[in-house]
């Protein structure tokens, strides 16, 4: 499990990088957590889709505190 701040990323650039991550970096079946900040709340709606159409798993999506939101996502197993 690792985490990755991605509090600088915004829009496309953010969704972008979690694929990557989830793609490229996580192993079958291994658990990543996403921080970011939320805004108006539609990074939470973009990234929760993006990471159901790529077939990954939702465990967990948290405010973190006034800002920020925490998305717990397990990659798919194959």
């Amino acid at each position: 499990m690792e985490r990755y701040d991605l509090r600088k990323l915004k829009d496309e650039k953010l969704t972008n990088r979690m694929v990557e991550v989830m793609d490229k970096i996580a192993k079958p079946g291994e658990v990543m957590i996403f921080m970011f900040e939320v805004g108006d709340f539609s990074p939470v709606h973009t990234t929760m889709d993006v990471m159901k159409q790529q077939g990954h798993d939702i465990m967990n999506s948290i405010k973190f505190n006034e800002v920020d939101w925490t998305l717990v996502v397990k990659r798919k197993a194959s």
